[in-house]
């Protein structure tokens, strides 16, 4: 995912993309602990992703205080 996009989304859809990577993360953990997981580079993958996703939150969420 990149930050082009996600600069392009509403708060909304980002706590929907949010929520998803999430759920997605808990999954691999699950999968890791069990040891299905077999592609460890997805894990990563997500982490990052979750990151950018709280940073484009927190960016517009400052620059709607920023405004007022």
């Amino acid at each position: 995912m990149k930050a082009n996009e996600l600069k392009a989304m509403s708060p909304q859809q980002l706590q929907e993309v949010l929520l998803k990577l999430r759920r997605e993360q808990f999954d691999l953990r699950m999968q890791r602990s069990t040891g299905q997981l077999a592609q460890f580079h997805h894990f990563s993958r997500v982490r990052r992703d979750i990151a950018r996703i709280k940073t484009a939150m927190n960016a517009k969420r400052e620059q709607e205080t920023i405004n007022d």
